[in-house]
């Protein structure tokens, strides 16, 4: 929102937001049938992270594979070439989802297992292996919400030209989700076609320090290639018009038949100015165009936003008539990954950088927001943020339908199975959703992250987000409840906790730590 009023929302909103969560939830009151018949409750995955098979059955290198392989200054300790192994323990994972109640699966298809090289002819197993998933998914009335790239670009096309960073991605991203579509459009209704491309471009090509780790600065990480001044509003500017042909390919040729819906994916931030002063709340406002304006602004108006055009100048590619008219109106959905907040001040001194690149341009300092209630392992839990920042959303873009793709907490890998603050997480998150519904927020479903104990990105195999604990030294994987998992079932279907849970995690809750925030934007 673009003005102050917000702000005095907010300073009720922390407080009453939770109180609301708190008292709906007592005695563990809360379950499914609390939330509309329509509402889907799942849990996500992506390919690499889960799949594991990286060398089998004609699937070749991604980006990815590439990137973890390569080390990467320690942010990796492994890789994902054998991961959880999804690919050949689907069925039993499908078993678990089913007896767990979920309503559906998000789950990512890796282009280079349905063409090795990215092009070309169809790889006959992998068509195999999705078409038996998604089927075992619908065999026990699970939904499959399915992304088509989840940064996993095949590398052959990025040795081939450059990937995202070239037009001639579009007609090869087209060309996959054609398949995609043909394939698998029968009983995939809801398509979901880059995760996080936000991340993605600023991670991949602004900082370097996410595949394929192309940036112009040596002092981020060591990049071979790249320009991290030009290269991401390039790389977001491919998306954007990737997404939109592929979505105008759907509606016009499947959509009649399929009845699906076809959305993006970003990475959602709460952005809560340092001070009340009006640079802060400007600033404020400047970051979330940046992060989510950046997409929103195209696919609702058909334009960028006009900090980003002020700021960025002519390195911000612009759209023709006939690409603002693709691109606008292009989303049926926005899926929103959400995990942090970030206190943020104006810093205009980083526009007189020379040569300065995507995050100089931004003109901002921003400090991770950690509440009062988290240890350094922890992501926070602040459910209140995440309303003030849909609630501007609807304001500044309109109600459009919403999946929360991804929320979870982090623990270390080999922690307790009774992870309290995983289930402290859920039941304050899935709380707040019901006052966020009769708030009006046209929020359709939410996602666990993640469903097993996947190889993640920043954390490798260091990290946990599951619900499920995998031994890695176990030659089975496998697949051990957490505490989480039971709460969650429970939930989903419609039963109560044990008393000594019940009372543990209100003890957690307690309302003294919500803060009264400053605007969010």
């Amino acid at each position: 929102m673009k003005s102050n009023s917000f702000a005095v929302m907010m300073n009720l909103l922390g407080a009453v937001l939770l109180v609301a969560a708190l008292v709906s939830c007592v005695a563990n009151a809360l379950t499914k049938s609390d939330f509309p018949a329509h509402f889907l409750f799942g849990a996500s995955t992506s390919a690499y992270q889960v799949e594991g098979a990286a060398k089998e059955d004609g699937r070749k290198p991604s980006i990815w594979d590439t990137f973890a392989h390569a080390g990467n200054g320690g942010l990796y300790k492994g890789d994902g070439d054998i991961a959880c192994d999804q690919y050949h323990k689907y069925k039993d994972d499908v078993k678990l989802m089913a007896k767990m109640g979920l309503d559906a699966y998000r789950f990512s298809i890796s282009w280079s297992r349905l063409f090795s090289d990215g092009k070309g002819p169809i790889n006959p197993e992998g068509l195999e292996y999705y078409n038996n998933l998604i089927n075992e998914l619908v065999s026990q009335g699970i939904q499959p919400h399915v992304t088509m790239y989840h940064w996993d670009l095949p590398q052959a096309l990025e040795d081939e030209y450059g990937g995202w960073v070239s037009r001639k991605i579009i007609k090869d991203f087209t060309a996959y989700a054609d398949v995609c579509f043909k394939e698998f459009g029968d009983r995939v209704k809801h398509w979901t076609t880059v995760n996080e491309g936000n991340v993605c471009s600023i991670g991949g090509y602004s900082e370097g320090l996410l595949p394929p780790q192309r940036c112009s600065s040596s002092s981020k990480v060591n990049c071979s290639k790249g320009n991290s001044s030009t290269e991401p509003y390039l790389v977001t500017h491919h998306m954007l018009l990737a997404h939109a042909s592929a979505a105008k390919l759907y509606r016009t040729k499947y959509k009649a038949k399929q009845t699906g819906f076809i959305g993006f994916n970003l990475l959602v931030f709460g952005f809560v100015p340092l001070t009340n002063t009006s640079q802060d709340i400007i600033a404020a406002q400047r970051a979330r165009d940046f992060y989510i304006g950046w997409f929103l602004n195209p696919f609702i108006f058909g334009e960028y936003p006009d900090s980003m055009k002020k700021n960025a100048g002519s390195r911000l590619p612009y759209f023709t008539t006939r690409e603002s008219n693709l691109v606008k109106g292009s989303i049926d959905f926005l899926g929103i990954n959400f995990y942090y907040a970030f206190s943020v001040k104006n810093n205009p001194k980083s526009l007189q950088k020379k040569d300065r690149d995507y995050t100089a341009d931004m003109a901002v300092e921003a400090k991770l927001y950690t509440g009062n209630d988290t240890t350094t392992d922890e992501v926070p839990v602040i459910p209140w943020i995440l309303e003030g920042l849909l609630q501007s959303l609807k304001n500044d873009y309109g109600n459009f339908p919403i999946y929360i793709h991804e929320n979870g907490q982090q623990t270390r890998r080999n922690s307790s199975l009774d992870d309290w603050s995983r289930v402290k997480s859920m039941h304050e998150y899935i709380g707040s959703l019901q006052n966020m519904l009769r708030n009006g927020l046209n929020i359709k479903g939410y996602f666990v992250w993640s469903f097993l104990d996947v190889f993640e990105l920043l954390g490798g195999y260091e990290a946990s987000y599951g619900l499920y604990y995998i031994d890695l030294k176990d030659p089975t994987l496998r697949r051990q409840p957490k505490l989480s998992s039971v709460w969650y079932s429970n939930f989903l279907n419609n039963k109560t906790m044990d008393s000594k849970i019940t009372m543990k995690i209100e003890k957690s809750s307690s309302i003294s730590n919500t803060p009264l925030m400053r605007t969010a934007a």
